[in-house]
């Protein structure tokens, strides 16, 4: 057995948990039991995610997060609509909603989330990004780029209004894209990015993961799960928003009869054990990516420990333990 005690993790991006989606019409009651359900895996805070819709379905799933006023919440990550309208590009997140990026229509969001959009993710290439990159971070905003088809030049110059991670590096794009440039080799190229990655052996390959942290570097990655109701819950059908996903048994979640990937049924102990075997990580330099790092890029204390033992090779998580006391770790 290997076991390893720290701060409790700090999921950036979670769309779901334990049958409950954050993105669709629950009760607020119903949102604190899956909360609830992610401490028990060791999750300290997290960014409830609110993906690509209306102002009026992103005023209204905000609300119902917010009134659970649990203290996992570290804010909310606005995962969209400012994202590639095209095929591939755009993931699992609904065309009829995309639109491009609007001071006006993110201040009206925040105001909506009584000021709790803590992190934007939006695509560089897309009308008016680099204005709302600027007015975000300029509100205190974290502001991310993913689902986008940009050049090199409108990657470089998102970071020079203020971008600063690139959300699910390597996914949120097409099967098949150019060898190079492409906008994953940009990302990964361009130092001032934190990457978060979803270490599941389905968003990325145990070889992507290995080369994509060599890369960048431990101390600039962060673990995510990306999950959805399915995580924490058997395998079936289930739901992220609009639209029917299947969550089969090796743990990958997709459109039905699709190769689109709609989120994960990840959670962050399956995370931490898997990047520290596929990349020969020290457990304590991957739990790091999962814990402090996604903290102190939020600027933020951890809150509470946890306790994770995994199977000998790191690959089973078999008992997790959380304590909401103790560590004050990020900042």
């Amino acid at each position: 057995m290997r076991e390893h005690r720290g701060p409790a993790f700090v999921d950036l991006q979670v769309n779901g948990f334990a049958g409950v989606d954050y993105n669709a019409d629950v009760s607020s009651e119903q949102i604190a039991v899956s909360f609830a359900a992610m401490e028990a895996t060791g999750v300290g805070l997290c960014l409830p995610t609110i993906i690509t819709s209306t102002f009026e379905h992103f005023r209204d799933c905000a609300r119902r997060v917010l009134a659970t006023g649990h203290p996992i919440i570290a804010g909310l990550h606005m995962e969209g609509p400012y994202i590639s309208p095209q095929d591939g590009f755009r993931g699992a997140h609904p065309l009829s909603c995309v639109v491009d990026a609007s001071m006006d229509d993110f201040r009206r969001r925040q105001d909506a989330a009584d000021g709790h959009i803590r992190l934007l993710t939006l695509a560089a290439e897309v009308p008016g990004a680099l204005t709302v990159i600027e007015g975000a971070v300029a509100m205190g905003v974290r502001v991310a780029l993913a689902h986008s088809n940009a050049t090199t030049a409108q990657i470089a110059d998102a970071v020079s209004a203020g971008a600063t991670m690139s959300t699910h590096l390597g996914n949120g794009c097409p099967a098949v894209l150019p060898r190079h440039p492409n906008v994953i080799w940009d990302q990964l190229a361009t130092d001032q990015l934190w990457a978060s990655l979803i270490v599941d052996g389905h968003h990325l390959p145990p070889a992507t993961v290995k080369v994509m942290i060599r890369a960048k570097g431990p101390e600039r990655c962060l673990l995510v799960t990306d999950a959805i109701m399915a995580a924490g819950a058997a395998p079936g059908r289930y739901r992220l928003g609009e639209l029917e996903v299947v969550a089969d048994p090796s743990g990958r979640v997709a459109v039905p009869g699709s190769l689109t990937l709609a989120g994960s049924s990840l959670t962050m102990p399956q995370a931490v054990g898997l990047a520290s075997l596929w990349v020969s990580l020290d457990m304590g330099v991957a739990w790091g990516m999962a814990s402090t790092q996604p903290a102190h890029y939020l600027g933020l204390p951890t809150r509470g420990e946890a306790t994770v033992r995994w199977s000998n090779d790191g690959a089973t998580v078999e008992q997790v333990a959380f304590s909401p006391e103790s560590h004050q770790d990020g900042g």
